[in-house]
C-alpha cells in the first residue's frame, strides 16, 4: 500500500489505497457519536459512551489538532472509507524534547476485519516519521483490548510492557499494555528506489 503524503505541512487530506484521512469538522460529531456511543467501543476507553453533547464537545476539541507543528501539538484525523466516517486516529507529543509521540485509534466495529484500521494507522505512523522526524512512537491500551493490541503488532509495533493493575478506570483496576516503534523501523525508502510502504 502506497501512502500519498500531503505535499506540504498542513495540506490535507492524506490518502491511502482505500482511505481518506483528514482533520475533523463540526459535522463529524454525528457519525463519530454513532461509533463512540457504542458500549463495546467505549468499554476499554477512558470515557463513557458518547452522548450527542459529548460528541460535539470532543469534535470541537479535535478540530485544531492539525499536526504536531500546530499550536495544539497534536494531530487528530477522521478516517473515511467510500465517503463514510468509520473512525479516527490521533497522534500527540508525549515528550517533545525526546521527539516521542503517542498514538491512539478507534474504528467502527462494523468495519473490522478488512484491514482498514491497519491501513490508517500505518499511514499516520509513516507520516509522523517522514514529516515530524519523530524518534519513537508509542501506543498504550487496556490489556483486555485484544483487537488494539493485535493492530499494534500488525503495524510493526513491539510490546514493551504489561503493567498490572496500574490504572483505576470505571470502578476497577485495569492492566495497561505499552507498544512502541522507532523511526528507523519505519523510514520510507528514497524516492525512485522502487519500493513503497506496505500494509501488513
Amino acid at each position: 500500500m502506497s501512502t500519498s503524503l500531503a505535499p506540504s505541512e498542513g495540506a490535507w487530506p492524506l490518502r491511502t489505497a482505500r482511505l481518506t484521512l483528514r482533520p475533523h469538522r463540526r459535522d463529524d460529531a454525528d457519525p463519530l457519536q454513532r461509533i463512540y456511543g457504542q458500549a463495546d467501543v467505549a468499554r476499554f476507553l477512558l470515557e463513557e459512551p458518547w452522548t450527542v453533547a459529548d460528541a460535539q464537545r470532543r469534535v470541537a476539541e479535535r478540530i485544531p489538532r492539525t499536526g504536531l507543528d500546530s499550536l495544539a501539538g497534536a494531530l487528530a484525523l477522521v478516517i473515511e472509507h467510500d465517503g463514510t466516517v468509520i473512525g479516527d486516529v490521533a497522534l500527540w507529543f508525549s515528550d517533545r524534547e525526546q521527539q516521542t509521540a503517542e498514538s491512539g485509534w478507534v474504528l467502527d466495529p462494523a468495519r473490522g476485519g478488512q484491514g482498514l484500521a491497519t491501513e490508517a494507522v500505518n499511514a499516520v505512523l509513516d507520516l509522523a516519521v517522514a514529516r515530524w522526524d519523530l524518534h519513537r512512537i508509542i501506543a498504550r491500551m487496556d490489556a483486555r483490548n485484544t483487537a488494539s493490541a493485535a493492530l499494534a503488532e500488525r503495524v510493526g509495533m513491539r510490546r514493551e510492557a504489561h503493567f498490572r493493575r496500574d490504572w483505576w478506570s470505571k470502578g476497577e483496576w485495569t492492566d495497561t499494555l505499552v507498544y512502541a516503534t522507532l523511526a528507523e523501523e519505519r523510514r520510507l525508502p528514497p524516492e525512485g528506489s522502487g519500493t513503497g510502504t506496505t500494509a501488513l
